[in-house]
């Protein structure tokens, strides 16, 4: 079960912090991804972290912005948003996927290689 905090509306240039809890799950590694959805497009992949290594991916359009983090002591997950642009206005979902491999993940990843969702949150950038 992923479960989301934070989101928002910020003003453009301004800053959010997005968290999910992982909870349920005791096998290993995954990979734990960011989407967004703005409406009248499709899903896209923000950023992704593979939890054994801790390497990250980020979408060409986030990078040197937008920062994932974690505490795997609660097994949640942060993914932090900078200098945020209108651009960015979307519903925001974490999503974790236990044989996706992570390395490949970018902008393009098809949602379904995601079985677990969170509910999704909204971002308004104005």
């Amino acid at each position: 079960q992923l479960v989301e905090s934070g989101g928002g509306a910020v003003q453009s240039g301004g800053s959010l912090r997005f968290s999910c809890a992982a909870s349920g799950y005791t096998g290993g590694a995954y990979c734990m991804g960011w989407f967004r959805q703005a409406p009248g497009k499709e899903r896209e992949g923000v950023a992704a972290t593979y939890t054994s290594s801790g390497e990250l991916y980020y979408a060409d359009s986030v990078k040197d912005r937008f920062a994932i983090s974690r505490d795997d002591t609660t097994r949640t997950f942060y993914l932090q948003m900078n200098n945020m642009k209108p651009d960015d206005t979307a519903m925001y979902y974490c999503a974790a996927s236990m044989d996706y491999p992570c390395r490949y993940f970018n902008a393009n990843v098809a949602p379904e290689h995601f079985l677990y969702w969170g509910q999704g949150t909204q971002v308004t950038v104005s």
